[in-house]
């Protein structure tokens, strides 16, 4: 018999039209489910057919089968339609046609193996492939050039081998660390490939051909193989040798289990309380296929038949065992029917099935498991709850009896709500190993492509008329839609098993084909670095340039005594003498192109990284989540940022929404006191905090009220007082008809409007007293049905045709015939309702203001429109974000006609979610009002201190939201991006052409006095200050567009640089990006984008360094972001912190590693001016290889990575040193020459001192060995060198810690224990006892000591000069920290202010006189005067009179004497009103701006012909 659907389960029946679920926790009747599959796997007998499935109101794609069965034009749309998409045919148990196999019998088209490899390299081409990318850097090739060079005796390199070490150390060091990463993501890819799935196995799969492997591929495996059982060996060797691990070692061995990448034996398989041993836990059962009978049990609360696990006729090979959901109404049931007593079901409809039951099948196939990489295009697979999905599938059949699942999509766009998905109608009945060989159907789909929610595909099969069973077979086919594809690494929840179809494998499965990195981004100065190295070059090539040509003239005299010492020149001919020496040259003065730079910078920037992400103080806890860099090499660009674009919701809002306010009937519900009041009364001059306790006490005191009399209208179980967040105890009062039967019928209506308009999912909550949560699409939707449940309006849950409220104690079931779902383009969504006591149909529908007021019935409700306007105007001015409620009563005539253009927009193979907009736009008209919404999105925590702290770095900030205008306003004065003291330039295009957006912007432009020029864009280019706090802009979406193009965008941009703030509203991504790449490109600066949605993405990708917030719903925007961070407020200290750190340190990093390098080379060049440059070594060749290795190269490392010249808490108090960097003066063009010609000096110093010691004659040690040839006077001049490099870097450095200290101490001291071990041993040749000779000379040690004082004595001049009469703004910082004045910072009870700084570059300067106003009243911004306190404008939660929201004038719609309830005390309304009856008119009113003016005015601007226009459609989808 049928069973009727739960009303009290625990988790909701979605209704099919749903996207959206939740994730329920499995319980003990999960448990017994999976036990009972088990337990019937033995007791499994061929099946009977299974009941059609009664609903048949069902999803966008129910109607394919509605119109392929039941109309030909329908049929013949489908048609035309599949033939116009790119084909990907997919055969399922028939026989390949001729013009889908090769000659020799193979598929023609070969699909991509299922196998993924994310790692480069395998154990065959590691060597080369690792080489081949290596080389790839220029410096290597550098390196190979000069070593390759030096095997040629002829260009002097003294010992070839030798100068092989630093590129072999390099080369290898690379190789290592290339080999672990890629041996990390082998093993990655290995265990995501050998994860378990069960697929079906012994059957032909006639779309891939097992055994046509190429040879390279036998190879590959056979290596693979071989390397696999060599390390098996050697491990079980080891093994052998030891002597037993313990417990914990062993469990340390053991493969982790991952919910993302290995699946782990279920529950539902393996149960605990099963009485047979589970068929995994054996070897000899490991692989052994397995045919469950699916048996979905009954969801938690409900209870199973009587015959639950009776099988009926056991003995038909044909019959299948009955399961909860699968069952035939028997004769009673059909009696009870007939004699009244029971309502006659309507027939089912024909859906068709895949399944052939005529085919004669072999019986063997199973499913067996295997692994991910063994999955095939054409492959049937079963997965289970819990499971990833391993290729993108096509669902033929769930658990649920309606074909729903629960997918988890994390994995490819990071939100963690649950999405639904469905099976295709006819493959519902397709459930076990047998029926999969009883089908018979081919898809044919589109080609492969990157976007994860658009997919069309076409299932088709022949089947004969069950009313015919004689007749011809009769051509089938369904839709296949995204709704019906299960992707690759999403997630099955809630759903015991799914039995699907494979579509696409490996790279051309969605999620592999939105893999693709964010757009590759280098630093600002790794681009500049590249011209310093191209000088470095020029200045290389000359300098062998004059070594050629000077020892070429040498040689060619046959004048010089040059004739009697040496034997003749090595080319025999100047000329040949000359390009030899050149190509010397280039071998000895190697070092002065700073290769090694590269190297160097990669480490600095790792470390830097590792630093950021290991900051506690960014790490948010509720998240469990650090700041994490995901690009390492841009982190001195975050010390650079002058422009950061910021998104709202979610990044400075906390995305967490309470229902405040509502208006219904024109009449206003809900105490609140939001932040966008309190941030108006804190510029006031208003102590916040007693307002504010004021405020809050009332609302207690109301909220009691209100909790008390709405348990004496019902005693409602599912209302707790703590999740009450709309308090309006006069909304309970009209609700129980003190204001007379109008507005209680208008408040019953609305509240079931919002229980009712919706795509909900409910969940019960165990415990002692029930609990009713909602997850759902948005924060918002889930706000609304959570209010409506506090008011009495409980979803109970869904059943398969409907929807169950509990309205005030009474129970009923409402008939959800469609539902028309929300999306970005519509902004709306409907859901229509067939009403279960008048059986009338209603369509109800929510969304944006100007939506659903251009489409209610025109010239009626003018009041109740223009209240409501009014009333949202007043909640949007109160930073609430607002939604109309509307609905309409539908013929049944009416709605048969749409619901059969809907069947038919569903059925569309192409276009379909375009045909489905457009057919639903049809019937959403003529609407009538019912009421608004009023929702609260909080600030999150240090959003307005972060702020400002930014705005004194000289940090603009532009807001880009989607909200509204007023909305946005509120909210910038909430978290100080706007202020009293601004005028607000409210930018918009009333006759939305380019003539008058161009008029506009000349008008705005005037006021200060430009024209938007190329010359004064030059000027602004160079101008880095921040403007004054005097004018803000606010732009929204349309007139954005105008001022975007080609010919304005200038005048717009510098309109802009003018005011200190910027918000642009209902902007869309693409708009965002546009933005963020007019201010970087124009005006040529630094800009950071921030957002935590896939809406911010685009933005955030174009902007130069771009942060997501890891938001508690979705990850997107992370994992397109170079940086992720929890909450907004880690802006703060990741830009002024480890930003300017950063930019900083690479700045002097790089300037002291160009000087280090000069200073060496071109000692080694002064020198060849007294050897006829010859190019002979005055360096042993050791020292010119590990000059750069060692000797110095460790100390200006350590420079980039851990110097600070103020400590983290200081850049917080005194965040103007940022300002250093937007005008990026840590690293210039002048700052490179200086240390350039620093260094040239510094080695002419190195080289002079000694050799002047040697000029005048011989010297010679103790015994008389002389220690003036060119090794030992080398010895002199190289320990000098090093020594006054590493002394340099010392005193470039700001931290003088033990660490630093000890680095520039073992870097001198190696050079002298480096020399000692070379030369102790004969292989050093005449350098052998170089060292004892050299370093017992006193000579040696007054050499070292006045090379390092003359040549480090100009830059300790410089820089006291600069210190002591030039101060920089870090220089007195660091003052004043050594007499005292930051040790308060040092306590933990500080926080920093974001206007603590003490001394700046600012402060120096005189101070800005405040701007008078000299604007009229009237002709003033929004926000208002201050009004002195008096008994009749003074309120507890008022702001001086006012609550903030700049009501624009007095209203006189809103005076309704005959009303009971305006005549209660509203204090949250009463307030906002008075306010705004005493305030001037302002600004926006003046222009006609407001919401409520444009929304008075607005009329549908649709077509009312329906009829006309559904047949123009229907013939066009047709």
């Amino acid at each position: 018999m049928a069973v009727a659907p739960a009303r009290d389960g625990n988790v909701s029946t979605p209704i099919k039209r749903i996207r959206w679920a939740t994730q329920r926790v499995s319980g003990q009747s999960g448990r017994r489910k999976r036990h009972s599959i088990l337990e019937r796997f033995h007791k499994r007998t061929s099946s009977t057919e299974k009941r059609e499935s009664g609903g048949s109101h069902g999803s966008h794609l129910s109607g394919v089968q509605e119109e392929a069965e039941g109309t030909e034009d329908g049929s013949v749309a489908a048609e035309a339609e599949a033939e116009a998409i790119s084909k990907r045919r997919i055969f399922f148990n028939m026989q390949l046609p001729d013009d889908a196999r090769d000659q020799n019998g193979y598929p023609l088209t070969q699909f991509e193996r299922n196998k993924i490899r994310t790692a480069r390299y395998t154990p065959l081409s590691f060597v080369p492939k690792n080489l081949w990318f290596q080389f790839h850097n220029v410096a290597n090739v550098y390196f190979l050039f000069i070593l390759i060079l030096s095997f040629f005796p002829d260009f002097g390199a003294t010992n070839p081998g030798l100068s092989t070490v630093p590129l072999i150390v390099v080369l290898t060091a690379t190789a290592i660390k290339d080999a672990i990463e890629d041996y990390r993501r082998t093993v990655l890819d290995n265990e995501l490939n050998n994860s378990p799935v069960y697929r079906l196995v012994d059957w032909n799969n006639v779309n891939s051909a097992g055994d046509d492997v190429s040879l390279w591929r036998r190879i590959k495996k056979a290596t693979s193989h071989g390397l696999v059982t060599f390390f098996g060996l050697f491990k079980r060797r080891k093994g052998r040798k030891s002597k037993g691990k313990t417990y914990a070692e062993r469990a340390l061995d053991e493969a982790r289990p991952s919910e993302e990448t290995r699946r782990t034996p279920r529950t539902s398989v393996y149960s605990t309380r099963s009485h047979r041993t589970s068929f995994l836990s054996a070897h000899s059962h490991a692989e052994e296929g397995i045919q469950l009978t699916p048996v979905p049990s009954p969801l938690p609360g409900q209870n199973p038949p009587s015959d639950y696990l009776n099988v009926k006729d056991s003995h038909n090979p044909n019959h299948r065992p009955d399961t909860a959901f699968s069952f035939e109404p028997d004769g009673d049931v059909e009696a009870e029917a007939a004699n009244g007593h029971a309502k006659p079901q309507p027939p089912a409809r024909f859906y068709g099935s895949l399944m052939n039951e005529e085919k004669e099948t072999s019986g063997k196939a199973r499913f067996k498991k295997d692994y991910w990489k063994s999955v095939q295009v054409g492959d049937f697979v079963r997965i289970y709850n819990g499971d990833q999905i391993p290729a993108d599938v096509v669902i033929l059949s769930t658990s649920d009896p309606d074909g729903a699942c629960y997918v988890e999509t994390k994995n490819l766009d990071g939100e963690t709500n649950l999405k639904v998905r469905e099976a295709l109608r006819a493959g519902r009945k397709v459930k076990h190993a047998q029926d999969c060989e009883k089908t018979e159907f081919v898809i044919e789909s589109e080609a492969p492509h990157a976007n994860l929610y658009q997919y069309s595909g076409v299932a088709r099969w022949k089947q004969r008329d069950p009313s015919k069973p004689d007749g011809e077979l009769r051509d089938m086919a369904e839709a296949v839609s995204i709704h019906n594809l299960l992707l690759r690494g999403c997630n099955l929840r809630n759903t015991e098993w799914v039995l699907a179809v494979v579509i696409f494998t490996g790279t051309e499965s969605k999620i592999i084909l939105n893999s693709g990195a964010t757009p590759s981004k280098r630093s600002r100065i790794s681009r500049e670095l590249n011209w310093d190295v191209i000088y470095n070059f020029v200045i290389l090539f000359f300098m062998c340039l004059v070594s050629a040509i000077v020892q070429g003239v040498i040689w060619g005299k046959s004048d010089t005594s040059i004739r009697f010492f040496e034997y003749g020149e090595i080319g025999n001919t100047p000329g040949l003498g000359a390009f030899i020496t050149f190509w010397a040259a280039l071998i000895l003065f190697q070092n002065l192109v700073p290769i090694s730079l590269y190297i160097s910078l990669e480490i600095v920037k790792t470390l830097q990284a590792f630093f950021i992400y290991s900051d506690v103080l960014m790490y948010y806890e509720k998240l469990d989540y650090p700041c994490t860099p995901k690009s390492w090499n841009i982190s001195d660009d975050v010390g650079q940022i002058e422009y950061i674009f910021s998104d709202k919701t979610g990044t400075l809002t906390q995305n967490v929404m309470e229902f405040k306010k509502c208006t219904i009937n024109s009449v206003p519900y809900g105490e609140a006191y939001t932040e966008a009041q309190a941030g108006m009364q804190k510029r006031q001059g208003i102590n916040v905090e007693e307002e504010g306790a004021k405020a809050h006490a009332q609302i207690a005191e109301d909220k009691v009220k209100m909790l008390r009399e709405m348990r004496e209208i019902h005693a409602n179980p599912y209302l707790y007082d703590e999740n009450l967040t709309f308090v309006a105890p006069d909304f309970v009062s009209d609700l129980a008809g003190d204001s007379g039967d109008e507005q209680k019928k208008a408040n019953f209506d609305f509240m079931l409007a919002l229980a009712l308009c919706h795509t909900v999912i409910s969940e019960k909550i165990p415990g002692e007293s029930p609990k009713i949560d909602f997850k759902a699409q948005s924060p918002d939707e889930a706000a609304l049905v959570a209010t409506a449940r506090d008011c009495g309006f409980t979803v109970l849950g869904r059943t398969t045709e409907g929807i169950i409220i509990n309205s005030l104690g009474v129970e009923k079931e409402y008939q959800v015939l469609n539902t028309l779902e929300f999306n970005s383009s519509r902004k709306r969504m409907s859901a229509i309702i067939r009403m279960p006591d008048t059986n009338q149909i209603v369509l109800y529908c929510k969304g944006a203001d100007s939506v659903i007021y251009s489409r209610l019935v025109p010239d009626q409700q003018p009041g109740l429109r223009k209240n409501t306007a009014e009333h949202l105007e007043m909640f949007a001015r109160e930073g609430l974000r607002t939604l109309c409620v509307a609905q309409k009563v539908l013929s049944e005539e009416e709605y048969q006609e749409w619901s059969v253009r809907h069947d038919i927009a569903a059925a569309a193979v192409q276009d379909r979610e375009d045909k489905l907009e457009e057919v639903s736009d049809e019937i959403e008209q003529d609407l009538t009002l019912l009421g608004g919404t009023a929702i609260e999105d909080r600030l999150q925590d240090g959003v307005p201190a972060t702020i400002a702290l930014l705005a004194d770095a000289g940090i603009k900030l532009w807001v880009l939201t989607g909200d509204k205008v007023e909305t946005a306003i509120n909210i910038g004065f909430s978290c100080n991006l706007l202020s009293n003291d601004m005028d607000l330039i409210v930018f918009r295009v009333p006759e939305n052409s380019i003539e008058a957006a161009e008029i506009e912007l000349e008008k705005h432009l005037k006021t200060f006095n430009i024209t938007g020029s190329d010359e004064e864009l030059k000027a602004a280019r160079k101008n880095h200050e921040a403007p004054g706090p005097t004018h803000a802009i606010v732009i929204d979406g349309d007139a954005l567009t105008l001022v975007l193009e080609d010919h304005l965008k200038q005048k717009f941009l510098l309109l802009c640089k003018e005011c200190r703030s910027v918000l642009c509203c209902r902007v869309s991504p693409s708009q965002k990006a546009a933005v963020v790449q007019l201010v970087k490109k124009s005006l040529d600066v630094m800009t950071l984008s921030i957002g935590d949605g896939a809406n911010d993405v685009a933005m955030i990708q174009e902007a130069d360094v771009g942060v997501g917030i890891a938001g508690e719903e979705g990850r997107q925007a992370v994992m397109s972001a170079d940086y992720a961070i929890g909450q907004f407020r880690f802006l703060q200290r990741l830009i002024l912190v480890h930003g300017r750190w950063s930019y900083r340190r690479l700045g002097e990093c790089i300037a002291n590693f160009f000087y280090k390098n000069i200073v060496w080379t071109f000692a080694l060049f002064w020198y060849q001016i007294y050897n006829n440059f010859d190019t002979t070594y005055l360096f042993d060749y050791t020292y010119i290889l590990l000059v750069n290795l060692a000797f110095t190269s460790l100390a200006v490392i350590l420079m980039g990575v851990l110097d600070q010249d103020v400590s983290d808490k200081v850049s917080l108090a005194v965040p103007q040193l940022y300002r250093r960097g937007i005008e990026r003066k840590e690293w210039t063009q002048v700052k490179f020459w200086v240390y350039m010609l620093d260094g040239i000096y510094q080695s002419v110093i190195c080289f002079y001192v000694s050799y002047l010691l040697f000029r005048p004659g011989a010297s010679a040690t103790k015994s008389g060995q002389g220690v003036d040839d060119t090794k030992r006077m080398g010895v002199y001049v190289a320990t000098s060198d090093v020594a006054v490099v590493n002394l340099y870097i010392l005193m470039n450095t700001y931290r003088w810690d033990w660490l630093m200290l000890l680095i520039v101490a073992l870097s001198i001291g190696l050079v002298f224990f480096w020399t000692g071990v070379w030369t102790a041993s004969a292989t050093a040749n005449n350098f052998f006892k170089a060292a004892p000779e050299v370093f017992g000379q006193l000579s040696f040690w007054c050499v070292l000591l006045i090379t390092i004082a003359i040549a480090l004595l100009p830059r300790l001049v410089s820089k006291t000069i600069q210190k002591v009469y030039f101060p920089r703004d870090v220089d007195i910082i660091r003052e004043q920290i050594s007499q005292g004045k930051y040790a308060h910072l040092d306590s933990d009870e500080y926080v920093p202010s974001p206007t603590g700084s003490s001394t700046s570059s600012e402060i120096l300067k005189p101070a800005v006189p405040r701007r008078e106003q000299n604007v009229a009243d009237d002709e003033r911004p929004i926000y208002p005067p201050s009004v002195t306190h008096t008994a009749t404008t003074h309120n507890p939660r008022s702001q001086s009179g006012s609550d903030g929201t700049e009501y624009t004038r007095h209203r006189e719609s809103l005076e309704r004497p005959n009303r009971i309830s305006l005549d209660r005390p509203r204090p949250s309304y009463e307030r906002a009103r008075a306010s705004m009856d005493r305030i001037r008119p302002s600004f926006e009113a003046s222009h006609d701006f407001t919401s409520a003016n444009r929304l008075i005015r607005l009329e549908s601007s649709h077509s009312r012909t329906t009829s006309r226009r559904g047949n123009d459609i229907t013939s066009e989808l047709r």
